[in-house]
């Protein structure tokens, strides 16, 4: 029995499917089309995940990341990141929940799933190796889902005062001749800000010779903490 399956099924409220479907964007033409909905919420998504991950499998982790309910995949990805969170010593087995993770990218196709999943898992996995994935990610991902875990991933690095693959990682962005989608420019600006929390003055450095070139989305949100007067400077240039 795939217990994590069953739970989810069960915690469905179709009075929640239109609001969050609304949410996630799933009309003709937008970033979300065609994904399907149970109608659960995150927190109830997490107390599920708390009680059932000691007891699913890799096997129950397939047919869940494969579904098409939006839930049933974020209920996999939160499994995943637990299973790979308690294998600390395990190392055998902190590597298979990462090459389920890579090799099942397909499926995290929203921007909440690429960032309640990547910087826990491929950010953590890779704080004491190469990290040349996360560039390949971030350059020549097959989808905006996987450019921005390119990006997100980075957040792990920041919170151990490793700032210099985020800025490394939005060069690359920066250097894309092709427009860059919203949901990118935003991701690149807030992890930009998170690292500017970490040092305000690279930040700003890093800033004064880009801000011409940098959309106007991923601007906003990098200097979404400088004081107003900061922003308005930079807003106006």
């Amino acid at each position: 029995m795939n217990t994590l399956y069953e739970n989810i099924l069960a915690k469905q409220d179709p009075n929640q499917v239109e609001g969050l479907s609304r949410f996630f964007k799933i009309g003709k033409g937008q970033y979300g089309e065609g994904d399907k909905f149970l109608g659960i919420k995150v927190p109830v998504t997490r107390e599920v995940v708390k009680q059932c991950w000691q007891e699913t499998s890799f096997d129950d982790l397939e047919v869940c990341i494969t579904s098409e309910y939006h839930e049933m995949r974020l209920a996999a990805l939160l499994t995943l990141v637990q299973i790979f969170k308690h294998a600390k010593k395990d190392k055998a087995l902190q590597q298979q929940c990462v090459d389920f993770y890579l090799s099942h990218t397909q499926y995290i196709n929203n921007w909440d799933l690429v960032d309640l999943s990547c910087y826990e898992l491929l950010g953590t996995w890779l704080l004491d190796k190469d990290r040349t994935l996360l560039y390949d990610l971030a350059r020549d991902g097959k989808t905006i889902w996987e450019q921005r875990i390119g990006m997100v991933s980075t957040m792990q690095f920041i919170r151990h005062d490793e700032l210099d693959d985020t800025y490394a990682i939005a060069e690359i962005f920066l250097a894309n001749a092709q427009p860059l989608h919203d949901l990118l420019q935003k991701a690149v600006g807030w992890l930009l800000r998170e690292a500017g929390k970490r040092d305000e003055q690279r930040l700003k450095d890093w800033l004064s010779t880009r801000y011409k070139s940098m959309p106007r989305t991923m601007l906003r949100y990098a200097i979404e903490k400088f004081s107003e007067e900061e922003r308005g400077y930079f807003m106006a240039l």
